[in-house]
């Protein structure tokens, strides 16, 4: 595959009054999505992975979202979770939503800390998949959180977790290209400081 390969619908292609009508940030898939991505790279080999060496510093709470039941425990527990952060200045909570409709991606990161807002984004991208647009929200919330003084811990709510699980998947992708800036990302953040850490908590948007 060659990665260098243009999408077939270009930020240039759409007509002034095309994007006049989507409001906020336009971001185009060729020019923000896609860093430079080198698969013989060392941090890509066996053993050198975020998932071989930082085993202990990820989490995921996913729920079985066919059971009723499964869901209300599971929204109890990150309920309990939230309350108890809320005094916490070391930790920083991302709440992430992605949307697509009529072929652009709405992806917006809400960042708090001590229960007050610190960090808005909201992008619109195009010529992305679904997943494409929630990997790009959690790659930008990231890169905002680990910059905060004194951060030692991201918790990152979201309605699409099996999206964050391929940041740690060991196989070679499509999704691998953004992955590999995140994954730099949170070698950094990890190396910090051993007690460092991140969740990924999932939270269906039919919930709200």
């Amino acid at each position: 595959m060659n990665i260098n390969n243009n999408h077939c619908l270009l930020l240039k292609k759409f007509t002034p009054k095309q994007q006049l009508n989507i409001k906020g940030s336009i971001v185009d898939a060729n020019n923000r999505l896609n860093p430079s991505f080198n698969p013989l790279s060392i941090e890509f080999s066996p053993g050198n992975k975020l998932i071989d060496i930082f085993f202990s510093y990820f989490s995921f709470h996913s729920l079985d979202h066919k059971s009723k039941e499964s869901r209300k425990a599971h929204i109890y527990k990150l309920d309990e979770l939230i309350f108890q952060i809320l005094a916490d200045s070391k930790t920083a909570v991302v709440v992430s939503d992605t949307s697509i409709k009529n072929q652009v991606a709405t992806s917006i990161a809400h960042i708090h800390i001590y229960n007050n807002p610190v960090i808005k984004t909201l992008y619109h991208v195009i010529n992305v998949t679904f997943t494409e647009a929630e990997l790009f929200a959690i790659r930008c919330s990231i890169n905002q959180a680990i910059q905060m003084i004194n951060i030692n811990c991201i918790i990152v709510i979201m309605d699409l977790i099996h999206a964050a699980k391929r940041i740690f998947d060991s196989l070679v992708h499509p999704y691998q290209i953004q992955l590999s800036t995140i994954s730099r990302e949170l070698r950094e953040f990890f190396r910090k400081d051993q007690h460092n850490s991140i969740e990924f908590w999932d939270y269906p948007s039919y919930e709200n």
